[in-house]
């Protein structure tokens, strides 16, 4: 009998997690939803308690699911957003809710901090511009805002390295957390420019790479989700990174639209090639790299919208909103601020165009005509830097919609493939659990389960169409931005 891999997603909107047979496939998944708190304009926070309680819940899931043989199951890995925050005490406790890494209440320190790191080619070093989702900034706003919690944290890790941690791995963050914080260079070594910029001393764990057994599952654990206990715990990855590795990127050119509750579009490049404009991952195969660029709202912004709204239904309004007519309204995507490429915290979301004749489907369908236009303006600063966008692929929990997929494709104007019961960053999670026990070689492995879908051909009419309202939605970016600075600081 073959053995098991569990990788385990710990995500903006849900903890997501799958039962991979490293000779049959897929063989179960499961999810659990995550609430976003937003106490405060440009917030974003999640309870790590619900992280920990959704990922026993879907572990004991998969244990007991019909398919899954709990002893056969040889490693477990964890992948998740990333650079989020979680500050930890001595005890390995969180000292208060995570700070996710759209988060965008560090306007002040991002600022500092870029001044204080100066005279340092910190993109060039780094592979990222200090943003707002740097850590130091948010750190430097811990220690300023929330003293008291300052004081008693020991370590700062991310999502998916604290639910490994609490399923008995040592203290540590992954690779690319360390590489987007800011706080390290390309290498994996402690920048301590930015360290010192930032007044962190000694609150970082060591890094570790993907593929890297971190501990085994703590007997406590064990009892919580009805696995056995020293099942080793390895190293998952950042989500999008291992999204993009799930999907079959694999080689130059190859590139991914991810519509997950952030939007991430991620490309293939055999240099690490920087730009203040998007961001720089690691890909696990040596000598890859993934030039990179996040956008702060992509799903989030849809279930906004959808609770706005008050509809439940997404396929009834994909339905509704597909008799409506293409970019009748705008969107400017903002409603975080934005990361790349504008990398400004202070924007803010914007519907324009509206008339008495406009429902509710329209501002639904200027919601996912928007985000699209985010992704196309991401994918034009990439291809500035000379970097190839051959073959473009869709996944996560946006690509279930035929609809928006379909305005993508004609957005971005480009055919996208799709994969088959795609389980997103927890297959590659998986896949690094079963190369960290030696159960699989390396990372080509991955091809064997990654199922392709049917592709989506941009329609001609609409991509005329969007080429024309694109231009006004860059237009309406720029026109817009220092009004919406003059009220973000209200």
């Amino acid at each position: 009998m073959s053995a098991i891999t569990l990788g385990l997603d710990i995500g903006t909107t849900g903890v997501k997690g799958i039962a991979l047979d490293l000779e049959g496939g897929l063989l179960a998944q499961v999810s659990q939803s995550n609430e976003l708190h937003s106490p405060h304009a440009g917030w974003a926070e999640a309870d790590p308690a619900q992280w920990i309680e959704n990922s026993h819940s879907v572990l004991a899931a998969l244990a007991a699911h019909p398919e899954v043989n709990a002893a056969r199951v040889v490693g477990i890995a964890t992948t998740g957003m990333v650079p989020a925050v979680v500050a930890l005490d001595a005890s390995g406790a969180p000292l208060r809710r995570a700070i996710l890494q759209n988060d965008a209440r560090a306007t002040a320190e991002v600022a500092e901090v870029a001044a204080r790191l100066d005279e340092h080619d910190v993109i060039a070093l780094t592979g990222s511009p200090v943003t707002q989702q740097s850590v130091g900034p948010t750190a430097l706003w811990l220690a300023r805002h929330e003293p008291e919690t300052w004081a008693a944290c020991h370590v700062l890790v991310g999502s998916y390295d604290f639910v490994a941690m609490a399923l008995g791995a040592r203290p540590h963050v992954e690779r690319n957390w360390a590489i987007e914080s800011g706080l390290f260079d390309l290498e994996g070594a402690p920048f301590a420019p930015a360290i010192a910029a930032a007044g962190l001393d000694s609150r970082l764990a060591p890094v570790a790479a993907p593929g890297e057994v971190v501990g085994e599952l703590s007997a406590a654990a064990a009892g919580a989700t009805g696995l056995p206990a020293g099942i080793p715990i390895v190293v998952g990855g950042a989500d999008h990174v291992l999204s993009a590795v799930g999907a079959g990127l694999s080689k130059r050119g190859d590139w991914l639209v991810k519509l997950g509750g952030a939007g991430d579009i991620l490309a293939v490049s055999t240099d690490p090639i920087t730009d203040a404009r998007f961001y720089l991952d690691d890909h696990p195969v040596d000598g890859l790299w993934l030039p990179n660029g996040c956008m702060a709202t992509s799903g989030s912004l849809v279930r906004w919208v959808q609770g706005v709204l008050r509809e439940t239904d997404l396929a009834a309004l994909d339905a509704e909103a597909d008799q409506r007519g293409a970019a009748e309204v705008l969107c400017l995507p903002y409603f975080l601020g934005e990361k790349s490429p504008l990398n400004d915290p202070s924007l803010r979301g914007v519907f324009a165009g509206m008339h008495l004749g406009h429902d509710r489907f329209d501002l639904y369908r200027a919601a996912l005509e928007g985000i699209a236009f985010g992704f196309r303006h991401n994918a034009d600063v990439l291809a500035d830097r000379g970097i190839e966008l051959t073959s473009a692929t869709v996944t996560n929990g946006g690509a279930t919609s035929l609809f928006w997929k379909r305005i993508h494709a004609s957005v971005l104007g480009t055919p996208l493939r799709t994969v088959q019961q795609h389980p997103g960053a927890s297959l590659a999670a998986a896949v690094a659990a079963a190369i960290g026990v030696g159960a699989l070689d390396d990372w080509s492995a991955i091809e064997r389960f990654v199922i392709p879908g049917d592709t989506v051909d941009p329609e001609p009419a609409l991509v005329e169409r969007y080429d024309e309202a694109y231009a006004l939605w860059r237009e309406l970016s720029d026109v817009t931005a220092t009004t919406m600075r003059a009220l973000a600081r209200r």
